[in-house]
């Protein structure tokens, strides 16, 4: 993983560009890794697929290593577009995992090789179509409404897929562990019995927000230093 990601949840991260004020971008809801737990950031190599294996190996020529293959299938539910063939050449390019906007297959051989894997789930038949390419398939790829490319930067677990301009990525890591500090010692005290509340001032919050309905939860945690919300 790139070393501002290395071991940052995609919650952490979310949280810190809402806080810079950075466009969210995540993969649609669903997505998991083949093997729970596993994790995966790097720079995103693109690829859209259009029913042949050979726009995979085409891009493997291309990868710079720790790059993540994200490839564009459409969200399609009727074919996987990736198995252990595809996934083992990832591994033999220097490529640090793969995400799909679609579905794979070979489940027990990915689990096997242990590239971490993110994809809606499992389907055993594969493509029997074979679609012309355009001018993109190499160059971007798309993820439910996102459209990605060699400029962003990709992480994966089990909350799902993320995208982060690579040019802020030191300033996004650094504000997610500073969210990541506060919220470890905001769990420390509840564990030590004193409430969330407390910690907030949730009843000076309330007493506020009579006052002046436009407060918010998420000013008032900016006060006082909280980071419940992001």
């Amino acid at each position: 993983m790139p070393e501002p990601f290395t071991d940052l949840s995609t919650p952490l991260v979310a949280d810190a560009c809402v806080r810079l004020g950075l466009p969210l971008r995540a993969a649609p809801a669903g997505i998991r890794p083949v093997v729970a737990g596993q994790r995966v950031a790097g720079r995103v190599l693109p690829v859209r697929h259009h029913g042949s294996v050979d726009v995979f190996l085409e891009a493997y020529t291309r990868a710079a290593p720790g790059e993540v293959l994200v490839i564009d299938n459409a969200g399609r539910t009727d074919e996987a577009c990736v198995g252990d063939l595809a996934v083992l050449e990832a591994a033999a390019a220097g490529v640090a995992g793969l995400v799909v906007w679609g579905l794979h297959r070979d489940t027990p051989e990915l689990v096997e090789i242990g590239v971490p894997v993110f994809s809606y789930g499992a389907l055993p038949l594969g493509p029997m179509r074979l679609d012309d390419r355009g001018p993109e398939t190499l160059t971007s790829a798309r993820v439910g409404p996102h459209v990605v490319d060699g400029a962003d930067l990709v992480l994966a677990d089990d909350d799902g897929v993320l995208f982060v301009p690579a040019a802020r990525a030191e300033e996004v890591s650094a504000t997610a562990e500073r969210i990541r500090r506060t919220e470890r010692v905001q769990a420390q005290r509840i564990r030590a019995g004193e409430t969330l509340r407390e910690q907030t001032a949730f009843a000076e919050y309330l007493a506020r927000r009579d006052a002046d309905p436009g407060y918010t939860f998420r000013a008032h945690l900016r006060r006082v230093g909280g980071a419940i919300e992001e």
